[in-house]
């Protein structure tokens, strides 16, 4: 927070150089400490399975699929319109999020401007959102003149948006049922590590999930499990002895 009010104030001192409001920008002359990011726990590949298998048959299955494999946000996903998807040519365009703003649910910008994106859709979350298209439908006629057309691909069993904090507490009995300590936004963070892991350059990575810069990539989320770092010393090692 300190960091970012910092920016917002060097940026407006700098606008009222170039305006000649005034001589300089004292703002430049503070030093901000860089901050220290916290490092969530990922799911691994065994888990990240379990997980997947377990909510196969749930209605929120698809959620789940699109957090995994394409890290988007709590938010992103429940903005998430069935006009931002192109089921046929296989792309999804991240344009609005859903947040709770002063008590209301409200369809917001994504975070950062790196968060309104295009992304390519792999074939498994073609075929989930197939299926999420049809549970949907069978939905819509159950529910009859309840039904709010909200155009929202997740929304409850009438249509309407999905209270965010609803989908944290959704998740929060698989968890327990499987044993995985980690936040419905740690899926995110599994999609990065598995995908770094896979040798994806970070750029890349970046650009798939929104970052707003690859330092937040690479300083937040990739972290390497004990295994990795071992082979890779081992590997240094076997190097380092060859004659």
């Amino acid at each position: 927070m300190v960091q970012y009010l910092h920016a917002v104030l060097r940026n407006a001192l700098q606008h009222a150089v170039r305006e000649e409001l005034v001589q300089r920008n004292v703002a430049k002359l503070v030093q901000v400490q860089t901050p220290r990011y916290r490092v969530g726990r990922g799911l691994s590949v065994t888990e990240a399975r379990k997980l997947l298998t377990e909510v196969k048959d749930n209605r929120l299955h698809a959620a789940y699929v699109l957090a995994l494999y394409l890290g988007l946000r709590r938010g992103e996903l429940l903005g998430l319109h069935w006009s931002d998807v192109d089921l046929d040519s296989g792309s999804l365009e991240i344009r609005t999020a859903l947040q709770r703003v002063n008590g209301e649910l409200t369809l917001t910008a994504p975070k950062t401007r790196r968060s309104e994106r295009p992304v390519p859709l792999p074939a498994v979350c073609v075929n989930v959102l197939r299926d999420h298209r049809q549970r949907q439908e069978l939905e819509r006629r159950e529910a009859g003149d309840r039904w709010k057309d909200s155009g929202l691909i997740f929304t409850t069993r009438v249509g309407t948006p999905i209270e965010p904090r609803n989908l944290n507490r959704h998740f929060y009995p698989i968890r327990e049922r499987l044993g995985l300590p980690v936040r419905f936004h740690d899926l995110r963070h599994t999609c990065v590590t598995l995908l770094l892991g896979l040798g994806v350059p970070p750029h890349i990575v970046r650009d798939i999930v929104g970052h707003s810069a690859l330092d937040v990539t690479m300083n937040i989320y990739a972290h390497a499990e004990m295994t990795e770092k071992r082979e890779a010393l081992n590997r240094l090692g076997s190097l380092l002895s060859e004659e």
